[in-house]
């Protein structure tokens, strides 16, 4: 086994963990005011600056806080204050968790090949039309990269991860911070659901190269705008403007590559939220989840969904 193999397959471990960190509803009825212990644990939640909406249930309230990966450190954002509002909270739901067995990273291992590099003796040009070749082969000109035979989803990674350097110099994500703050408090977590490894393998391996071509494209558009796109995602995250983080090329690379554009664990990935939210509308006392963004403010996303079974949502605007 060749080592450069075997370390771009461990690097896709990683990608895999980062990437899925994220994942028949009530009849509408009036939801009596929030105690003033739920609207405590709302206020601290808010004084955090992270986006977040709110829906009042006939039981109690619910927080959902979009999240965004990779916040830049110079976002003035407060965690310590969601991880307070986490320890007074009745419980959390955070996003789909894999379970990735010693088999599956073997697997990884040993045909990593299949996942870093396109099929047989093919080469990126054979899929790409002339002028996005010609885009690409310039790129990897400049950054002294040869992108001819690496897979077009691990090319779209390596674009953002080394070239923009997005996820460096970077501040706690929503979900870690409450993650943490839950299993100190002992407050009752669960996760939207569980993917298998090998399910979640499957589906990469199956998928062909021309179904990564979307990512690639906009991996090389976000890639030649510059990094300042880093930072001004990340201001208008705290300052509330989801269309604008929504609008971000890099937000929107992210929500073009796998797995969000898979039609199928894309799919799963996004049902999920509604079921568990439709869910914790009959529990009692203050529900707090932690949201993909992406998943909350898109079009028929989860916001649009639950606003159109009728429910009182507060929070910004998203759309």
């Amino acid at each position: 086994m060749r080592c450069t193999m075997t370390n771009r397959a461990t690097f896709l471990i990683p990608a895999l963990l980062v990437l899925l960190a994220a994942v028949a509803p009530l009849a509408a009825q009036d939801a009596p005011a929030p105690t003033e212990s739920e609207n405590a644990i709302v206020v601290t939640a808010q004084r955090s600056g992270a986006p977040m909406w709110t829906i009042e249930t006939p039981t109690g309230t619910i927080i959902l806080v979009g999240e965004i990966r990779a916040i830049p450190k110079t976002t003035p954002w407060q965690p310590d204050r969601l991880k307070d509002a986490t320890g007074q909270a009745q419980r959390v739901i955070l996003g789909a968790r894999p379970r990735i067995s010693p088999g599956d990273i073997l697997r990884l291992m040993l045909s990593g090949s299949k996942f870093t590099k396109l099929p047989g003796k093919t080469i990126a040009s054979e899929y790409l039309a002339p002028e996005q070749w010609a885009r690409l082969a310039a790129l990897g000109e400049a950054h002294d990269e040869d992108y001819a035979r690496q897979s077009f989803l691990l090319t779209s990674f390596e674009m953002l991860r080394k070239e923009l350097r997005f996820n460096r110099d970077t501040a706690d994500d929503a979900s870690d911070v409450v993650s943490k703050a839950a299993d100190k408090a002992d407050v009752p977590t669960t996760r939207a659901a569980t993917l298998r490894g090998e399910d979640i393998i499957d589906n990469l391996a199956d998928a062909p190269p021309t179904a990564h071509i979307p990512c690639l494209i906009a991996a090389m558009d976000v890639l030649e705008v510059g990094p300042d796109i880093v930072e001004q995602r990340g201001s208008d995250w705290r300052r509330y403007d989801i269309p604008a983080v929504m609008a971000n090329p890099l937000e929107q690379a992210l929500g073009q590559c796998w797995p969000w554009a898979d039609e199928t664990l894309g799919s799963e990935l996004r049902t999920i939220w509604v079921d568990n939210i439709t869910a914790a509308q009959s529990e009692p006392g203050v529900t707090l989840a932690v949201v993909p963004l992406r998943v909350l403010a898109e079009r028929d996303g989860v916001l649009d969904q639950l606003s159109a079974q009728g429910l009182d949502i507060s929070g910004p605007a998203w759309k």
